[in-house]
């Protein structure tokens, strides 16, 4: 159990814990949930062409705004240093069809921007056709550091051959006083897994193979990025069920969604490479 317990403790990662509710900070450039997002001149709001859960024309729709974080505040909580130092981060995710991000066709139901500049930022407009009930009200947001521990399918990627009861890596867990709570949101850090570790999708996807059936015929290449996979991406923003001041946003059915990126794309600052996926019970 020594072992076990050593080897969770460096697997850390450190993590930022959100929570929604009260009033939002205004301010150009603030980290908040919903509202408007503040964006540069030639910002052009994204759309996905989709079918929706309540209407079967396929059509461009407006993606709805969930949330921006002000990189400068998100700093000295990032011990990692992942993140920009200054500008905005902004997340936005079609809501109407909650696509999961097991089919090439998802690319583009959800997209994340960063806006260096933030002397350059105004609020926007969202767009007429964007649906009411998609304009998510504005919410404040408290941020703290933690640290953040892989789930047992993460901890377990790359060397299958020691999986076998996974009680002890979940005694382990409890040893160290990890807790696992129902509901985080929270940007870096490890995901909090629904139905299993989803970085091996989010990189076989990526390459175009669909996802959405039996598993497909994988090229050396593609079987050792998936081998990698863990390794090579790293959680951006894990947004749970947002429940307050009478508002709800969920996910399926209790679910969550995930933004994922590469670790050489978040290097990069090649925040349009992001992928989405959702889980859920």
């Amino acid at each position: 159990m020594a072992d076990l317990t050593a080897a969770i403790r460096a697997m850390a990662r450190n993590g930022i814990r959100l929570r929604f509710g009260g009033q939002p900070d205004t301010g150009v450039g603030a980290s908040r949930f919903g509202g408007v997002p503040d964006v540069p001149a030639e910002f052009v709001w994204p759309v996905f062409e989709t079918a929706t859960y309540d209407d079967d024309d396929v059509r461009p729709r407006p993606l709805a705004f969930l949330a921006q974080f002000n990189c400068a505040c998100l700093a000295p909580l990032d011990t990692d240093g992942l993140l920009p130092k200054e500008g905005v981060l902004s997340f936005f995710y079609e809501l109407g069809s909650q696509r999961w991000g097991f089919d090439p066709a998802d690319r583009g139901c959800a997209r994340v921007f960063w806006f260096p500049e933030t002397d350059a930022l105004s609020p926007a407009s969202p767009p007429e056709d964007l649906p009411a009930e998609y304009c998510l009200p504005a919410m404040g947001m408290a941020l703290a550091a933690e640290a953040s521990y892989p789930g047992a399918e993460d901890f377990y990627a790359g060397r299958e051959d020691e999986i076998g009861d996974w009680e002890p890596y979940w005694e382990a867990r409890a040893m160290l006083g990890i807790e696992d709570p129902d509901n985080r949101s929270c940007l870096l850090g490890w995901p909090d897994l629904i139905q299993g570790s989803f970085f091996r999708e989010c990189e076989l996807t990526d390459r175009g193979l669909y996802l959405g059936g039996l598993c497909p015929d994988l090229s050396p290449e593609e079987a050792q990025a998936e081998r990698d996979a863990v390794q090579n991406w790293q959680l951006l923003f894990q947004l749970d069920t947002v429940e307050a001041d009478g508002f709800q946003l969920m996910f399926g059915d209790c679910g969550r969604v995930y933004f994922c990126i590469r670790k050489e794309d978040l290097a990069a600052r090649r925040f349009d490479r992001a992928w989405l996926i959702l889980q859920c019970g």
